[in-house]
């Protein structure tokens, strides 16, 4: 054995058990990728070649070096020890120095046991250190970083100061070990001229004084104050800056209440009177308190709620469109509202096909709160659009306006986890850390941000921690439940003052230079107070009630004639020649070939993509997501079809000759709150195109019940935003039990006032087709209303929900049918039974078994549009009925639930004289459903035959 060989035996002789394991495991990622290890790692590989074990040895192996005899070989083994160990050292460092870094303003955190970062845990010396190379465990050293002692305290330095880093999370080495350059070579502080400090100076300013005037000016009135967080501000204008001197046309923003009034007036360039005005009075004093609240369409918001944009010039050729979303007091539901909006602004859907997407054009900066970041679930939703195909928007900037309060209650309340950001890293987002009361600081996490977006087109979270100087709002007493974080804060000083010390010791201000831009921004918000007064006296008087704006009547043609139908239909069978269609798919597609001829009926997956095809060659773009929606939950749709052999994607729309516009349609992830709100979002930027969300059963869409609520029911009247979004519930009493039979129907004819929306529940394929044209015209224009559809399911394949060819090239939608087996002698009708929905056809199926019977006293009228209410065109049919003793209104669902709450009172005004209003229906219940199917099966057939029972009427209550 020569010497050479001995001595590298005996080098890997000294490494066994573990210690062996992980030398091993770093030769495999050595072998693979020389530039994965650690540099020590790589001279060691590189010089004795892969570690040996213990028996491959033998027993001819030297058990110390003196026996080797190898005098050339001048590396101990106890040194290479040593060199392992600090490179584990300088790994921690990286990974836990977040937790010794100074980013709690208050000094309020307990103190972090850091002993995994300190070179006695590792049997380290001072004298050790100096002995290595600095190159030797960090790559791109600084030149004045000589030694391993150097490394290890300029490490320190960088990974303990104002500014803390977590990467460990993120799996992808390229990403991180990028992250860790960056922090270890960027400049610190910030690279800021003398007149760029003095700006972050007086943009502060800007930010303190204008929380004092106000909290001055309007004594007791809710503002949800900045104050603590005051960098957030200037830490907007430079991502802005930073963004649009990168191309991007459109920067999106959601942020919850507080701070939002500051960020309005200095982001968005709010001016201050009209901020002003909504505090000293109400900014639609024109009308007066019962029109301001009723009859107007228009009921406004709070002030802490209202969004804005603004144009941003970056030198001649390029402007930025800034907007900050309107946001309720749920926090965190306006994130996928604002994803949404980021994807619509990024894509080109002038063209067939999937839209065009340019990931440059558009960006997201949200900002969360500490408690609500963890505590509210659509904050994981919105996260996980991150990588999917249909949501991703080439990465949000995240800010955590961290004041370690969520109202009352402290972090240990709200969370399990150690920071408020941890959630991100299940997501592999990077995270920084940084000290509200250091602004270079933040600006230089600003940047990092910027720039790993720009590099990556990924996520990143900055997690901006400051206090809140104030309670909840300016009336409540904080000190009532965190008097120690109190008795700080009342002796904490204003960032503004903190920052103009630092900036008076560095000689780049003078105290005169201080109270110079204090008294201008003091001055500036007087004069914007008086403008606003004076403004205010001269729109008081003589000015009148604008009443109640007119829309003039709607009137869209939604016919497509014959032969365009007929030629749509043919290329929509048509595929590429390498093609191959699943097999059994392929027959059930190809029965739509003479769906239009004489004698055949379009079922409703036909009418469907009639509808979809006939939009695109309008020249209307169209977006459909949901659970399932590219083949439909149903298995009805199939729009987009799957190569048989290869798996390859196909939709016979995107190549459809006739389109001219955009289809996409995408799977969505397994939620209902996030999606439905990025859809809304998509929609509302994109107002000109077809947006459809589709819950997997409509049961589910109570998981979104707050974006319902709060922006689709509720954002026209609250903002003036206006939405065409279509909603496909699935609804209909199957016997498939609770959680899968009602889409709660009540539940939006209950939010369903001063023309908000359509409810629709329908029952013909043709019907559907005009509906959902109706819905594409009116997008973009002042009849744009959302559309609420219990969409049907087993109705899918009724044959009786088909329809002939000629009710699509020659019909219109139309909000009652009247059943064609009824009412052909009105002299005779007694009853009159209005239902909606599948019931409908259960109660024509009930009728034609039984032809012999005879029903000339009866007839039937199906509600297709609930709401509005279509009070003239059900009063113009009882009108031919003069001898209606009973109007009946018949539903499915329990008496508590379905449409009857709302049709009882709408049903006794248009009642003829003498008529009575009965309900038929399943009994007031708790639950939606029976789960059992023979339970179901009774009460459907006693709901059917006490509709029809002539001369003894029965009623279920």
């Amino acid at each position: 054995m020569s010497a050479e060989d001995a001595h590298k035996r005996w080098i890997w002789a000294n490494y066994y058990g573990p210690n062996l394991g992980y030398i091993q495991e770093q030769y495999e990622k050595f072998a693979n990728d020389p530039e994965s290890v650690e540099p020590a790692f790589r001279e060691l590989f590189a010089r004795y070649g892969q570690p040996s074990s213990p028996e491959a040895a033998g027993s001819s192996q030297p058990q110390t070096y003196a026996e080797v005899k190898a005098p050339t070989a001048a590396l101990d083994s106890r040194i290479l020890k040593k060199v392992v160990d600090a490179v584990k050292l300088i790994n921690n460092i990286r990974t836990y120095g977040h937790l010794k870094a100074d980013i709690d303003p208050l000094g309020l955190s307990p103190k972090t046991d850091t002993y995994l970062f300190n070179p006695e845990t590792y049997k380290l010396s001072k004298a050790d250190l100096e002995a290595m190379p600095a190159s030797l465990l960090w790559e791109n050293t600084p030149s004045d970083v000589r030694t391993g002692w150097d490394v290890v305290q300029r490490l320190r330095q960088i990974y303990t100061r104002t500014i803390a880093y977590e990467f460990s999370h993120v799996h992808d080495d390229k990403e991180r070990d990028w992250l860790n350059l960056y922090a270890e070579s960027s400049e610190w502080p910030a690279s800021l001229t003398a007149e760029e400090r003095v700006a972050l100076l007086n943009r502060l300013i800007e930010v303190e004084q204008f929380e004092q005037f106000l909290h001055r000016t309007f004594a007791g009135q809710k503002r949800f104050s900045i104050e603590g967080n005051d960098v957030l501000v200037p830490m907007l204008d430079e991502i802005v800056r930073l963004l649009g001197n990168g191309g991007a046309e459109y920067i999106l923003m959601g942020m919850a209440h507080r701070g939002r009034l500051n960020v309005l007036a200095h982001v968005l360039d709010k001016p201050y009177d009209a901020i002003f005005s909504e505090f000293h009075h109400s900014p639609n004093k024109e009308f007066g308190l019962s029109e301001g609240s009723m009859g107007i369409g228009w009921t406004g918001d709070v002030k802490y709620h209202l969004g804005a944009n603004r144009s941003v010039k970056h030198g001649e050729a390029i402007e930025t469109r800034v907007v900050l979303a309107n946001n309720p007091s749920h926090l965190e539901y306006v994130n996928p509202i604002v994803e949404g909006f980021t994807r619509a602004a990024q894509e080109d859907r002038k063209h067939a096909g999937f839209p065009k997407q340019d990931i440059n054009k558009a960006a997201t900066v949200i900002m969360h709160g500490d408690a609500a970041f963890p505590g509210e679930g659509v904050v994981a939703e919105t996260l996980n659009f991150n990588k999917l195909n249909g949501y991703q928007n080439g990465g949000t900037i995240h800010i955590i306006v961290n004041n370690r309060l969520g109202f009352t209650t402290n972090s240990e309340d709200s969370r399990s986890t150690h920071y408020a950001s941890d959630l991100a890293k299940g997501f592999e987002i990077p995270i920084v850390h940084v000290n509200a009361d250091d602004p270079e600081a933040c600006i230089t996490a600003v940047r990092m941000a910027c720039a790993y977006r720009n590099t990556f087109k990924k996520d990143f979270l900055i997690d901006l921690i400051g206090y809140r100087r104030h309670g909840h709002n300016e009336m409540d007493d904080p000190e009532a439940t965190q008097p120690l974080v109190y008795s700080k804060v009342k002796k904490h000083p204003t960032v503004d003052v903190l920052y103009s010390d630092q900036l008076k010791r560095q000689g780049i201000i003078t105290e005169e230079k201080w109270k110079q831009l204090n008294d201008a921004v003091t001055q500036k918000l007087q004069s914007a107070y008086e403008q606003m007064k004076e403004a205010q006296d001269r729109e008081s008087r003589g000015k009148k009630s604008k009443g109640k704006a007119s829309i003039q009547p709607l009137k869209i043609t939604t016919s497509v004639s014959a032969n365009t139908l007929k030629e749509i239909n043919t290329n929509m069978l048509k595929y590429p020649d390498s093609f191959k269609v699943y097999p059994k798919l392929q027959r059930i597609l190809q029965r739509r070939a003479t769906a239009l001829e004489p004698g055949e009926k379009v079922d409703w997956a036909l009418g469907e993509a009639l509808a979809f095809a006939t939009i695109l060659a309008d020249g209307t773009p169209i977006r459909i997501s949901g659970q399932d929606s590219e083949r439909g939950t149903f298995a009805h749709r199939h729009l987009m079809l799957h190569d048989y052999e290869t798996g390859k994607k196909y939709s016979p729309l995107h190549r459809l000759p006739q389109a001219k516009a955009s289809f996409a349609i995408h799977n969505s992830p397994l939620s209902e709150e996030s999606v439905l709100g990025y859809e809304y979002g998509y929609n509302v930027f994109a107002p000109e195109t077809l947006v459809i969300w589709e819950a997997q059963f409509g049961d589910f869409a109570n998981a979104a019940q707050v974006i319902f609520d709060q922006f689709i029911s509720a954002g026209r009247a609250k903002w003036h935003q206006n939405s065409s979004l279509v909603m496909l519930l699935p609804h209909g009493y199957e016997g498939q039990g609770p959680e899968h039979s009602s889409a709660r129907l009540e539940r939006f004819l209950q939010l369903s006032a001063e023309d908000n929306w359509m409810v629709a529940n329908l029952t013909t394929a043709s019907q559907y087709f005009h509906l959902l044209r109706r819905q594409a015209s009116i997008g973009g224009t002042e009849h744009a209303r959302p559309l609420v559809m219990m969409s049907p399911k087993s109705l899918i394949r009724n044959p009786r929900s088909a329809s002939d060819a000629s009710e699509f090239s020659e019909g219109a939608f139309r909000p009652v049918l009247e059943e064609p087996l009824l009412g052909s002698k009105p002299e005779k009708v007694e009853r009159i039974v209005l239902c909606s929905g599948k019931v409908a056809l259960d109660l024509e199926a009930e009728i034609e078994s039984d032809q012999e019977k005879s029903w000339d006293w009866l007839h039937i009228i199906r509600v297709e549009q609930l709401y509005p209410f279509p009070e003239e065109e059900i009063r113009e049919v009882l009108k031919r009925y003069k001898q209606t003793r009973e109007i009946v209104w018949v539903q499915e669902e329990p008496k508590n639930m379905g449409a009857w709450s709302y049709m009882e009172p709408r049903l006794r005004s248009v009642a003829p004289d003498g008529a009575n209003v009965f309900y038929v229906g399943r009994p007031e219940r708790s639950s939606t459903a029976t789960g059992f199917s023979d339970v179901h099966s009774m009460e459907q057939q006693l709901i059917l035959t006490s509709a029809l029972k002539h001369n003894s009427f029965v009623t279920n209550s």
